[in-house]
C-alpha cells in the first residue's frame, strides 16, 4: 500500500508514525456489509473523459479516476451479492433550493446538476430490493437512517466503495469508527477528482479509522471467509 502515497508523504512523516505505532489493521469481522457511496453519474460523468473535460459536462465529476474504479466496485458487488452480505447505496440527493447550506457558496456549480447526474451508474447500480439511502451531506451517517439499518442487519464490519475518497469516504470511515464498526477501503474502489487528495486521504485513513487494501486483497479475504464458513466434508 505504500506505493500509493510514495513520493507524497514525506519519508519523515512515515518514521514518526512508524516510531508512534500508528497504522495497526484492525481486521475484517464476520457480518460484513458494502457501501457504495455516491457513485452517479454526476461523479463519474457519462464517459471515460480526462477530468478537465468530465467537468463540462457535470462539475463534480471525477473524470477517469472514476472509471477505473467502477469495475473493481462492480467486482466488490457481484462478491458480496454472491455470499449473502449486503449492499447499500447511500447516495447524494437532488439538491433544491433550501438544500444549499454552506454548499451554495462553497461550490454553486454543484447546485445545479441536472436530474440524469444523479442516477446510478448502470455498471454498478442496485437491484429492487437492495437498500438506497439518500444523503445531503459527506458522511452516509449524517441525517439518514444508515446506522439503523446496520444494527438492523447485525453488521460488524463496513467496507466503504465509491466518491470521494477526499470527501463522503473519509467522512463515512470517520463516523463508522467513531459507532466502533471495522471500516476496510479498497483503495481502487474508491476515487477522487485529484491524486494528491486521494493519497493522502488513504493515507490517514489507514493510520486511524480504517484498513486499506486493494480490492483483489480484500476479495482474497473474503474467499478464505468462504471457504472457512464450509462445512468439514472429510
Amino acid at each position: 500500500m505504500r506505493d500509493l502515497w510514495q513520493g507524497i508523504i514525506p519519508e519523515s512523516d512515515l518514521a514518526a508514525y512508524r516510531a508512534a505505532g500508528w497504522g495497526n489493521p484492525s481486521g475484517i469481522g464476520r457480518r460484513l456489509a458494502l457501501l457504495v457511496i455516491d457513485v452517479q453519474y454526476r461523479t463519474t460523468g457519462t464517459a471515460a473523459r480526462p477530468i478537465l473535460e468530465a467537468v463540462n459536462e457535470y462539475p463534480t465529476a471525477c473524470g477517469e479516476a472514476a472509471w477505473k474504479a467502477v469495475p473493481h466496485i462492480a467486482s466488490l458487488i457481484a462478491a458480496f451479492r454472491g455470499q449473502g452480505y449486503p449492499v447499500i447505496f447511500p447516495h447524494v440527493a437532488q439538491k433544491r433550493p433550501h438544500d444549499g447550506g454552506r454548499l451554495a457558496s462553497k461550490i454553486p456549480a454543484a447546485m445545479g446538476i441536472s436530474q440524469d447526474g444523479y442516477q446510478f451508474v448502470r455498471e454498478v447500480a442496485p437491484r429492487q430490493h437492495e437498500l438506497t439511502i439518500p444523503k445531503k451531506h459527506p458522511s452516509a451517517f449524517f441525517g439518514t437512517p444508515l446506522a439503523s439499518h446496520l444494527v438492523d442487519l447485525g453488521v460488524d464490519t463496513l467496507v466503504l466503495t465509491g466518491c470521494t475518497t477526499s470527501g463522503c469516504i473519509r467522512a463515512t470511515a470517520v463516523d463508522g469508527f467513531s459507532y466502533n464498526y471495522k471500516c476496510v477501503v479498497p483503495c481502487d474502489a474508491v476515487y477522487d477528482r485529484g491524486v494528491v487528495p486521494h493519497a493522502v486521504n488513504l493515507f490517514d485513513l489507514s493510520q486511524k479509522y480504517a484498513d486499506v487494501m486493494t480490492t483483489a486483497d480484500l476479495l482474497g479475504k473474503l474467499d478464505e471467509m468462504a471457504q472457512d464458513a464450509q462445512p468439514d466434508k472429510a
